[in-house]
């Protein structure tokens, strides 16, 4: 009587029928929301600077490969969800080439260097605005009015810039489409320098000017919700950054509330929902142990808030996230739970 072979596997004996594909496909779905609102937001502009950052990203992973004789690694969907994030980190009106550049720096730089999918230390998609942060910090900071008339059937001036052309001045244009009470700032920026706040429901709601993808904290929490429902999303990583940001905010609150901006102020704007839902998030820049989630998420809130209140930019979670990937091994190294019957190490004796 045959009797079948006995096999034996490491741990995890128990799998989720999930795959890095299937998550990535559904963070995906998760961002085109995003995507959609912004194309309805701010037009035709943001449609296709996604196409051509999202195509760039897959395009400069895909030479890679071939450059390194391996197989495509496009069908894991990590490229497009660089592409997404990416260009929903950027203005509404940046030019078309900077997308381009910015989509291959972040790919390149930031992925492909350290190895591809799992092996990078910093959030691609960062990494690449980043980089166009410090490369064209003009463009970067030249803001389009939102639900401006005309923005599906015309592209903002500075859309179409050539290749190594200053983009057009939007002034003039911005007067032709009748925006009333746009003042060429974010609420951040208007807040930071001219002491002017923003209605805690026009952040939720999406109706003010910034970046193409920032704009509505209520529909970023609730596509974040659903990675959080089918548990592909740590949710104590944003909890953390928002808890950071409530703390430091509100202490800084305490002491001048007519110089520094309260904490639902804080919560709600900028990039920090697309931050910490979408970004800081990623599994391979942030650390293992609770302990260590719990210390990565408040650092990353305090350095939001430090940066967007003393630093001379008016947005601070980009960089605290990128300071956040690069603090991660050392935070999994501190965090590491003692191995059950380990003794604890005894310092040399001199």
């Amino acid at each position: 009587m045959s009797q079948k072979p006995i096999v034996l596997h490491t741990a995890p004996h128990v799998k989720k029928p999930q795959d890095v594909p299937m998550i990535m496909r559904n963070v995906v779905y998760a961002l085109l929301p995003i995507v959609a609102f912004a194309v309805y937001q701010f037009g035709i502009s943001v449609l296709l600077l996604t196409i051509v950052v999202v195509l760039s990203c897959l395009g400069t992973e895909r030479f890679f490969n071939w450059m390194s004789d391996k197989p495509s690694s496009l069908n894991d969907w990590s490229s497009t969800i660089t592409g997404l994030l990416l260009a929903l980190t950027l203005p509404p009106g940046f030019p078309l080439w900077m997308g381009a550049v910015a989509a291959f720096a972040g790919v390149a730089i930031a992925k492909v260097v350290f190895g591809g999918i799992g092996y990078n230390v910093f959030n691609p998609a960062l990494a690449g605005r980043a980089f166009v942060q410090a490369a064209f910090p003009v463009a970067i900071t030249t803001w389009t009015p939102a639900f401006f008339s005309g923005r599906f059937t015309e592209f903002v001036p500075s859309t179409l810039t050539s290749p190594l052309m200053m983009p057009p001045e939007t002034a003039e244009w911005v007067k032709q489409v009748a925006v009333d009470g746009f003042s060429g700032a974010t609420p951040l920026g208007m807040m930071k320098f001219q002491s002017i706040s923003t209605p805690t429901a026009d952040l939720l709601l999406g109706t003010v000017a910034g970046s193409a993808g920032e704009t509505s904290a209520l529909l970023i929490l609730l596509c974040g919700a659903y990675l959080i429902a089918r548990k592909m999303m740590n949710w104590q990583i944003p909890a953390w950054i928002f808890v950071g940001v409530i703390i430091t905010s509100g202490v800084l609150y305490l002491i001048n509330p007519d110089k520094y901006a309260d904490p639902m102020f804080m919560l709600f704007s900028g990039g920090l929902m697309l931050g910490a839902m979408f970004m800081a998030s990623d599994m391979v820049g942030s650390p293992l142990t609770p302990k260590g989630v719990m210390i990565y998420g408040l650092l990353i809130g305090f350095l939001t808030v430090l940066i967007r209140q003393f630093g001379s930019l008016s947005e601070g979670i980009m960089y605290a996230i990128l300071l956040g990937n690069a603090m991660t091994p050392l935070i999994d190294t501190w965090t590491q739970p003692r191995l059950f019957g380990a003794q604890p190490k005894k310092g040399k004796s001199a």
